[in-house]
């Protein structure tokens, strides 16, 4: 049987149990077969049976990290909404754009009017970005179409994106995201309409969770868990945008149903926190809103910490709050304005990112995980989230194979 060597890396493994250290090897190696990891560890305690035949990769000294995972992107969307944020710069409110046809609608009306290649296209290059920087899986949700058909167009786009480019990804319907133009003043009947959508989308095999939008602005806790109850019918795990505005106890109730993830969460209170703690559901923290929309109440770090509830985070890569396309960037904003430590911060990108997607098979270097890892041009993992506005990646591998090679001039 024929291994894929990779040494001469400083390896920082991101191995639960390790956070404290990165679960840093100075002299590492990795040994890969088919897509998966075989073994990883100190070079010098590598089994003699791996290098019978083995192709050989040398890494340079370059820094190895587990792949980066975004865990809460919009990708797939019609139009910008560069204008709007201009509008607001010169002045005007929130109201008076939305009364001129702007905010979610316009969205909503510039991805009803793209044909799928059109979509495919904006979407195509905004991933490029990411996967630039290391991004080997990101989750995309859907919430821009806002009917059966067009929700369907946006998810058959990202399931051709990941046939198309070495990334999974995964798939969130986000029907409930927004009341659309036609169903205006009639929440209830649209959220009539969402469940009646999951069943004929799951069919054609474009979800693999569900997410909701419970807030002042979009939908209350009755009208969230109505959404749950059928995703969990259906067996789909769910996800929830929460307490980004206002404390609607969106959390407790993600919680009541193993909610994945509950994302944003400014205004947590420590009821929820609790309940997300005894559900194992991963708090996503989404710094490019909180910057973007210039808001001054942060998410209760240090709550999340003491009832040692998980924090990821991600780009919320969308029109209207967070027109990102660097993780890397988020990096540096997590530590920045949210206080996290730079270890915190990659393992938010990492391993806890990739338990905010229910991936259990990557997201850490070790035995048996998937071999999806980047080379950087840096010493030290905490220059990851220290340089923003740089990108130091060398290469990505993705599934064992080199899916991207920039440089190989290292500095070490």
């Amino acid at each position: 049987m024929k291994f894929e060597i990779w040494e001469n890396a400083r390896l920082a493994t991101m191995q639960e149990g390790h956070d404290a250290s990165y679960g840093l090897i100075e002299d590492g190696a990795l040994v890969i077969e088919d897509e998966h990891l075989a073994w990883v560890g100190p070079r010098t305690e590598m089994p003699a049976q791996y290098r019978h035949g083995a192709a050989i990769h040398d890494a340079h000294h370059a820094l190895i990290t587990p792949g980066l995972v975004d865990c809460h992107t919009h990708l797939v969307y019609g139009g910008h909404r560069a204008n709007e944020f201009e509008l607001r710069l010169n002045g005007a409110s929130y109201e008076d754009i939305a009364r001129a046809g702007g905010g979610i609608k316009s969205t909503v009306q510039a991805t009803r009017s793209a044909t799928e290649a059109q979509l495919y296209e904006s979407a195509k290059k905004r991933l490029s970005y990411l996967l630039k920087e290391g991004v080997t899986t990101l989750e995309v949700k859907s919430g821009y179409g806002l009917s059966l058909a067009h929700e369907a167009k946006c998810l058959r786009v990202a399931r051709q994106l990941a046939q198309d480019h070495s990334v999974q990804i995964q798939n969130t319907f986000l029907g409930a995201h927004a009341v659309p133009p036609e169903f205006q003043d009639r929440a209830d009947a649209y959220i009539d309409s969402v469940v009646a959508m999951m069943e004929p989308l799951m069919a054609e095999g474009l979800i693999d969770a569900v997410d909701a939008f419970c807030e002042r602005i979009g939908f209350t806790y009755a009208q969230t868990e109505t959404v749950f109850k059928e995703a969990i019918r259906l067996n789909l795990p769910v996800k929830l945008h929460a307490e980004q505005l206002t404390d609607s106890h969106g959390a407790s109730l993600a919680a009541k149903y193993g909610a994945l993830s509950c994302d944003h969460l400014e205004w947590l209170n420590e009821e929820g926190a609790a309940a997300m703690a005894r559900a194992g559901t991963v708090a996503v923290l989404l710094p490019g809103a909180f910057y973007f929309l210039r808001e001054t109440k942060l998410p209760p770090i240090d709550l999340l910490r003491q009832h040692k509830v998980p924090m990821a985070i991600s780009t919320d890569s969308n029109p209207g709050s967070s027109p990102c396309t660097s993780l890397l960037l988020m990096l540096n904003m997590a530590c920045t304005f949210m206080r996290l430590t730079p270890q915190e911060a990659l393992a938010g990108v990492t391993r806890i990112a990739a338990q905010a997607l229910g991936l259990s098979d990557r997201g850490a270097l070790s035995a048996n995980q998937r071999a999806d890892f980047v080379l950087w041009d840096v010493h030290h993992p905490a220059e990851l989230a220290y340089a923003f506005g740089s990108n130091p990646c060398l290469s990505t591998i993705w599934g064992g194979q080199i899916r991207q090679t920039i440089s190989y001039t290292h500095s070490s």
